[in-house]
């Protein structure tokens, strides 16, 4: 918390043998060490990403790219299904899926149906 990171791992290791320190004295020797090597440590920054599978008219397909790239999205595997319907998967930040939704569902006037996700 201090240095602001989150989901972050540090392990401080302590070969014995030389001065006891305490319980007090351990936590301030290994926090101490831990907030050094935490200062210093490359960090990366972690934008939680939403996926979404959708199929809809190949005429609204233009639509699609356009929002798609409005809201920062990536499209990937884009096939055509028996009835010529577009299929793609947009992957964009968590904090725009919703959006991006609305948005598809409103461009095509509920002519998309999105797909679920059948991994587990």
């Amino acid at each position: 918390k201090g240095e602001g990171l989150s989901d972050t791992i540090c392990i401080v290791v302590r070969y014995s043998g030389g001065i006891k320190l305490g319980a007090g004295g351990l936590i301030r020797a290994y926090g101490g060490t831990g907030r050094l090597v935490l200062r210093t440590a490359p960090t990366e920054i972690h934008i939680p990403k939403s996926t979404i599978r959708l199929s809809t008219r190949a005429a609204n397909s233009g639509a699609i790219y356009s929002l798609a790239a409005k809201y920062g999205g990536v499209t990937s595997g884009e096939t055509y299904n028996d009835r010529g319907e577009l299929e793609v998967s947009i992957t964009c930040d968590e904090e725009n899926g919703d959006r991006l939704k609305q948005g598809i569902v409103d461009a095509t006037r509920g002519g998309v149906m999105f797909i679920q996700d059948k991994s587990p």
